[in-house]
């Protein structure tokens, strides 16, 4: 297994901001000034097996020509930077890797197949980092917790993965053989996410590579990593401050809550129960009221119990403890309510 996330690499994500800002302006740039230069750039699988030109397989799998492929890609990598702060920018970097590599050659192997059994000749496929945006859904299907947030005609639920799901499936749908790319995508990013045949220790990016990446991007697309809260304030400062992340954790539970109790009381013909429906906040409020007004680690007796299991995935994931505890305190050790809440943050 490779290493896990540094200090560093959890908040900046600089390979992901990298990804957002390089191939967006070469798209614009092709798309706007130098479009005569376009069919320079084109996936033209034809000319790459004919006059082996992979110069012409790197642009033509790195550069979209497509503005609206390129919004959607840009879209969809910013909502996945997630992983590149749950793993670091060295592993994440190396699942795009292998995932454009194995995807390479599984675009070949779907259009001969697809030529020999229907007699279809497909030539020209859609530009782009496109197969490991795609290969990107099998940890994101996987690994992040799926908490509904609303519903649509009283049916149909919309869940924190809804929007990036939508944006897959428009991006899917935009070109007629975009198919084969999301087939290829997806199933390289199940061979690495399942480390299949030793994937994960073939292809990845050496460690001398990650070091002069992290010199280089981080500079360049790095943001302030938050400070900790030991640093942030004293006294009453440091209790408001905690109060106000309290009160937007309950915003996400009510939220999470509301259709439930609802249903419940439409089943039960009665009106809502507000004092079972608010009772963390309360009771939090009535406890400043009445604790010493000292720093808050120095007064944890009233504070509900968190599992340090809980803690630890949330850990894993590249929050920081103090984060984690408090998301889990307000969340009554909801892990689904804890992690929509720290990825929205």
């Amino acid at each position: 297994m490779f290493t896990t996330a540094g200090s560093t690499g959890l908040y900046k994500a600089p390979f992901s901001k990298s990804l957002l800002i390089i191939p967006s302006a070469l798209a614009f740039l092709l798309a706007v000034p130098f479009s005569q230069y376009k069919s320079l750039f084109m996936y033209n699988l034809h000319t790459i097996k004919q006059e082996f030109q992979i110069w012409r397989l790197i642009c033509g799998r790195f550069i979209c020509l497509d503005l609206t492929d390129a919004f959607c890609s840009s879209l969809l990598i910013y909502n996945f930077r997630i992983f590149e702060r749950r793993y670091g920018s060295r592993k994440f970097a190396s699942f795009l890797l292998c995932s454009w590599v194995f995807s390479a050659l599984f675009d070949t192997l779907l259009v001969e197949a697809l030529h020999y059994a229907c007699d279809v000749k497909v030539d020209v496929l859609p530009s782009g980092l496109l197969a490991p945006v795609f290969a990107l859904f099998v940890p994101f299907y996987c690994s992040i917790p799926r908490v509904q947030v609303t519903q649509v005609l009283g049916q149909f639920a919309i869940t924190n993965k809804s929007l990036v799901y939508l944006v897959g499936l428009q991006l899917l749908t935009s070109s007629s053989f975009m198919w084969i790319i999301a087939l290829s995508g997806l199933t390289s990013g199940l061979l690495y996410h399942k480390n299949i045949f030793k994937t994960q220790h073939v292809i990845f990016i050496p460690n001398w590579v990650a070091r002069c990446g992290s010199y280089t991007l981080e500079p360049l697309f790095s943001t302030a990593e938050p400070t900790l809260e030991s640093a942030v304030g004293m006294g009453a400062t440091l209790d408001i401050q905690r109060q106000q992340r309290m009160d937007r954790l309950d915003q996400q539970v009510l939220l999470s809550q509301l259709p439930q109790m609802r249903r419940n009381t439409q089943q039960q013909g009665g009106l809502l129960n507000w004092n079972r429906f608010f009772p963390s906040l309360r009771q939090r409020r009535n406890a400043n009221h009445q604790a010493d007004p000292r720093p808050a680690q120095n007064t944890p007796a009233n504070l509900p119990q968190v599992s340090e299991e809980q803690v630890a995935r949330l850990m894993e994931m590249g929050f920081s403890r103090v984060d984690a505890l408090e998301a889990l305190r307000a969340s009554n050790n909801d892990i689904n309510i804890a992690t929509n809440f720290l990825l929205q943050r």
